[in-house]
């Protein structure tokens, strides 16, 4: 059997721009192909195996000169070849031409755009994704790996950002850490779990557990869409209904998904984005494995815990500096003895949005706020057994509270290089009789948990005036690292 292919050359580059809208047009040659090939296959006329390959980038450096180390990306770390698989260009269209930038100005060598040798699987080709494969002909969706490539786990994997010595096929190392069909896997997997295109994703990303905080974050856009002077342009919901001041367009999905997300955007992806994780250290480690992908610039946890302190109140909040892992979720791919350091940006950041929120300032925070460690558990009824084992370690950590998605987020974004933070509010106290019952909570529980939100919504504006070189701590970097964020 014949196979069906197009062809384009590599080209070098000394222009990021460039550079980026050629990546374009050979993503978007090579997948307009496959689909065309597609629709030719459940017709019955496409009698060839045809396939596509993804674009590449590829930087070779022959020289040890040193270059600016005050940042902690933007370049390779020794002489070599190195290359990255690219998908969706256009998605991340601003993000690649930051980070190729950087890479030009660091080694001062052109840059080689091109078709990679990794295919494209079919299922990632298609615009409308698994839709279109549904309504083919079962008889011919039976043969479909006889015509196009598929999804393969070979390309599908955490190695690099896992610290392996991963190398692709011809020896190069990577210069990013997801390559293009780990890419398409995570964008895949955030439509079907929060009903919401990528497109939409914001760079600054706030976690929650708690639906009140939806409704809040719900109001609080409109409010900021009706105001011409906020910079805010749209809010996207479930569905990708989206709502501008002239109001509404398209309709919010009727059933809500398993982590729905909500999107208060900006121009180049400056807003905020909002996501219902629900309960438990597994959600939490599903989505931020599929949200890494898109590179954002910071993720914060903003939930309920347990207070261990007979000195907090239902509604006191906890910042995090430290974190007690035994969710277990991530200890495959980051051992719990690993450190996570707390990152200085996000902690001022929190703690100065609480002092603007509540008015307390300095000293009188002790009041409302606790800062300590944090421990994650993978039990949500640990306090039905005997307690005495884990309030043993609880108190050899010093631990302030206790939740189930906290340290999970705080051990992906350390994984995968992104900035993290937590502040959480005190909902009930199990080791001191207050348990969290209904008709438990107190006026000041319930004007606590209503300014929870807005102090998150600040601590994002503030680090989003934040240069991105001073958020991406050198903390979250190895010390053989690759060149893009």
């Amino acid at each position: 059997m014949k196979i069906d292919t197009p062809t384009q050359k590599h080209r070098s580059f000394t222009d990021a721009k460039q550079a980026v809208e050629y990546l374009v047009e050979i993503y978007e040659g090579a997948t307009q192909f496959l689909a065309d090939s597609f629709v030719s296959f459940t017709l019955g006329e496409n009698d060839a195996f045809t396939r596509a390959f993804y674009p590449e980038i590829r930087i070779k450096v022959e020289s040890h000169v040193r270059v600016d180390s005050r940042l902690s990306f933007g370049h390779v770390p020794f002489p070599g070849e190195y290359v990255t698989t690219i998908t969706q260009p256009e998605l991340f269209r601003y993000y690649l031409i930051d980070q190729i930038d950087l890479l030009l100005k660091s080694h001062e060598v052109p840059i080689e755009i091109g078709p990679s040798e990794t295919p494209i699987p079919i299922h990632f080709a298609l615009p409308i994704g698994a839709d279109a494969l549904s309504g083919a002909d079962e008889e011919r969706m039976r043969i479909l790996r006889d015509y196009f490539d598929v999804p393969s786990l070979e390309n599908t994997h955490d190695e690099i950002v896992n610290g392996e010595d991963w190398k692709y096929p011809d020896g190069s190392r990577p210069l990013a850490s997801f390559t293009a069909q780990r890419v398409d896997y995570s964008l895949a997997r955030l439509a079907h779990y929060t009903a919401t295109k990528p497109k939409h994703y914001q760079n600054y990303v706030l976690f929650t557990n708690y639906q009140f905080y939806v409704d809040e974050f719900w109001k609080f856009a409109k409010e900021m869409i009706n105001d011409e002077n906020s910079g805010y342009t749209s809010f996207t919901v479930p569905g990708n209904a989206e709502y501008t001041k002239d109001g509404w367009q398209g309709t919010p999905a009727e059933k809500a998904p398993q982590m729905p997300a909500y999107h208060l955007k900006r121009k180049h992806g400056s807003g905020i984005t909002l996501i219902n994780i629900g309960v438990g250290p597994s959600n939490a480690k599903t989505i931020t494995d599929h949200v890494a992908v898109l590179r954002p610039h910071v993720w914060l946890m903003l939930g309920h815990c347990a207070g261990l302190r007979n000195s907090q109140r239902l509604g006191d909040y906890v910042l995090a500096h430290a974190y007690m892992r035994e969710d277990q979720v991530l200890d495959s791919d980051i051992p719990p003895w690993v450190p996570l350091p707390a990152l200085s940006e996000v902690q001022r950041a929190l703690e100065n949005s609480v002092a603007e929120v509540t008015n307390f300032k300095g000293y009188e925070l002790k009041r409302i706020m606790r800062t300590g460690t944090v421990a994650s558990t993978d039990n949500r009824n640990w306090e039905l057994s005997d307690v005495s084992g884990p309030v043993k370690r609880l108190n050899q950590a010093r631990a302030v509270a206790l939740d189930m998605e906290s340290a999970t987020i705080a051990a992906n974004g350390f994984r995968f290089r992104v900035p993290y933070g937590t502040l959480l509010c005190v909902s009930d106290k199990p080791l001191h009789g207050e348990l969290k019952l209904p008709g438990m909570a107190s006026d000041f529980y319930k004007t606590q948990i209503s300014q929870h939100l807005l102090i998150g919504i600040k601590t994002m504006e503030e680090l989003r005036e934040m240069p991105i070189s001073e958020l991406h701590s050198r903390k979250l970097r190895s010390f053989n690292e690759t060149a893009f964020l």
